[in-house]
């Protein structure tokens, strides 16, 4: 073998005009390994952080409830105000699914777009498309034998087939408390997150009020009220003053007391309490005792 290595170094020096060719080609061959090696390395390494990086995106959020009005939002449609697409939700006996993934079938122009945004059980379960039987939650409590074994089909199939995702529960109107009634400082403080949670919801209610009323901010905003979250401190509590001054001041957070309050500040409350209510779509669940 070394009798044909000394052989080959001669022929390439004979090309080259330069001795211990063979050497240089060696260490070049080397230099070429570390540096694809490297870089290959800094490839894998930037696929595994971008693959980190999409789990932690889709990490799921936390079970909310929603009203009726809520969901009729999630129907695939253009936003016009972002002017982007919007999920796709449905309901199935009260269980809201992300079905966008499904956008084909239950978005613009697919063959079930009337139930995008709906609580359609008891059509699905009657494989019927009259819209009578949308938004129907108690009927799916009435529906015979076969009826019922259908709904439960779909949901199994909703559920662990295509795999959508469960988002929260769809609280029907008479199970939330009437906006008439007086809510005591007690029971606001009762409802911050941390309690039971009620049959037919998805998550314990969050009631926080804002200028003479109460919103239970459960019904979309757990990621900003709920446990750790940013405003977790206005949970469970008339956050009136607090919110008028922008304030995270326990001095303020902890003072019910409005009537000192600038008339920058009053409107500023009114601000917040009309995005509640307009906005964000939080059910007023009482007005505040006096």
């Amino acid at each position: 073998m070394s009798g044909v290595a000394a052989n080959i170094t001669a022929w390439l020096d004979s090309l080259t005009g330069k001795e211990g060719t063979l050497g240089y080609i060696a260490i070049a061959i080397s230099v070429a390994i570390a540096i694809f090696g490297h870089w290959g390395a800094n490839v894998h390494s930037k696929q595994i952080q971008e693959q980190l990086d999409a789990e932690e995106e889709e990490e799921p959020e936390p079970p909310r409830n929603f009203t009726l009005e809520q969901l009729k939002y999630f129907d695939g449609k253009l936003d016009e105000k972002t002017e982007e697409e919007k999920p796709v939700y449905l309901s199935l006996n009260g269980i809201v699914f992300n079905v966008t993934k499904g956008r084909d079938f239950y978005g613009p122009d697919g063959p079930y777009e009337m139930f995008a945004g709906r609580e359609c059980g008891v059509a699905l379960a009657k494989m019927s498309f009259d819209e009578t039987h949308l938004d129907d939650i108690a009927g799916c409590s009435s529906l015979n034998f076969g009826e019922k074994t259908e709904l439960d089909g779909w949901i199994e199939k909703f559920t662990y087939f295509r795999s959508y995702p469960v988002m929260g529960k769809l609280v029907p109107s008479e199970k939330i408390p009437s906006p008439d009634r007086i809510v005591s400082r007690e029971e606001i403080g009762k409802n911050d997150g941390s309690g039971e949670i009620p049959e037919g919801y998805a998550t314990a209610p969050i009631y926080i009020g804002a200028g003479d009323k109460v919103f239970d901010v459960s019904f979309g905003g757990v990621t900003f009220y709920g446990k750790g979250c940013a405003y977790e401190r206005f949970a469970g509590k008339n956050a009136s003053r607090a919110l008028a001054k922008m304030s995270f001041d326990p001095a303020d957070t902890e003072n019910t007391d409005t009537n000192d309050l600038t008339e920058k500040e009053k409107k500023v409350l009114a601000d917040w309490a009309k995005t509640f209510e307009e906005k964000k779509g939080y059910p007023c669940v009482g007005v505040l005792e006096k």
